[in-house]
């Protein structure tokens, strides 16, 4: 499969750093959603602090992907919902980092809705 990033430079704003506007995906072969993802450990509790759950979030979806024999490699798309908007910076340093710096699109949106002991929740589509 062949990904092509496609951020224009004219008649839109600017694609982030750490982001794409969009990914065209050339042939994919099988296609993996994956449903919101907490920072909850195997017992189902959540990391006390953000970036416990921001560690746990990224293993979970490390270990639902490879139960479907893919790697964090083949994530093209990824959906933060976040209780604080304030943990906004964090929650893009860990996606930056669990991607190793790969652009993807993304979006970020505050949910108050959450359990309060949930930071942040995380789905993401795959390709292969």
């Amino acid at each position: 499969m062949q990904t092509t990033l496609h951020d224009p430079t004219t008649g839109v704003y600017a694609a982030g750093a750490d982001y794409a506007h969009a990914i065209e995906l050339a042939a994919p072969s099988r296609l993996v959603f994956v449903a919101g993802t907490m920072g909850l450990d195997a017992d189902s509790v959540a990391g006390r602090t953000l970036d416990e759950q921001l560690d746990l979030v990224w293993a979970n979806v490390r270990t639902i992907l490879a139960s479907a024999g893919m790697t964090l490699d083949h994530v093209v798309r990824v959906t933060s919902y976040l209780r604080d908007a304030r943990d906004a910076e964090a929650n893009t340093a860990a996606r930056v980092a669990a991607l190793r710096g790969r652009r993807v699109p993304t979006t970020a949106v505050v949910v108050e809705t959450l359990d309060p002991s949930w930071r942040v929740e995380i789905e993401v589509v795959a390709a292969a």
